[in-house]
């Protein structure tokens, strides 16, 4: 039995200005697969990931996700991208973060609380995200992609973010 890749990319041509990022790049993501994608800085692994959920304008090219076209609108809930800096409210606690996104989210108190236990920050529920460290504000943005149970989840420096 086969199954649909999750992310196909083919023949994909971006362009920053004059700069070329991709000249006719492929790629296929089976289902159900963990993928790292490694390079130096500069390289394009974060304009990927933006082409593959749909923030990344393309010049040419085929980008599918979970068999639709990559950033359309019906892979809002199927695909959760969490960008390399936190994305969260400062002075807000971290259940108020979970709880505000939850519920932009359409989520419920139970997404949050799974979201929470899922990063392991159960404990700094209460603690305001400004009294994190960077490391824990990081899982804060993770929960955050997490709470709407995506099935795919993009995560740009997931491990290196400040």
């Amino acid at each position: 039995m086969t199954s649909t890749p999750a992310v196909t990319v083919s023949g994909l041509h971006v362009k920053r200005g004059s700069q070329s990022i991709f000249r006719g790049f492929d790629l296929e993501i089976g289902e159900g697969k963990l993928v790292g994608l490694l390079g130096p800085s500069g390289c394009g692994k974060t304009t990927l990931m933006r082409c593959i959920v749909g923030a990344q304008r393309i010049n040419s090219g085929d980008v599918t996700v979970l068999g639709l076209p990559g950033g359309t609108s019906g892979l809002r809930k199927r695909v959760s991208y969490s960008t390399q800096s936190a994305a969260v409210y400062d002075d807000l606690t971290v259940r108020q973060n979970l709880d505000y996104f939850g519920r932009v989210l359409g989520g419920t108190r139970a997404d949050t609380d799974r979201a929470l236990a899922a990063v392991g920050l159960e404990p700094q529920a209460k603690q305001r995200v400004a009294t994190l460290s960077g490391g824990q504000r990081g899982r804060v943005s993770l929960a955050v992609a997490m709470l709407a149970d995506p099935e795919l989840l993009v995560l740009d420096e997931p491990g290196g973010r400040p």
